[in-house]
């Protein structure tokens, strides 16, 4: 998510919740270092939760 719009960017998966200092690259090839993540709830009878990452672009 972009923090400064607050629109999806792209979709990811994560074999794991990322760090919070974690940064990785867009699809763009840009940098970017994570603002803050939000863990949402499983839908019933699912063990996988939603994660959103607020990244902040400079573009």
């Amino acid at each position: 998510m972009n923090s400064a719009t607050g629109q999806p960017l792209q979709k990811m998966s994560f074999g794991r919740l990322p760090k919070p200092w974690a940064s990785f690259n867009l699809e763009t090839g840009e940098r970017v270092t994570v603002d803050r993540i939000d863990v949402g709830k499983p839908a019933p009878g699912k063990v996988v939760a939603p994660i959103s990452v607020w990244v902040t672009p400079k573009a």
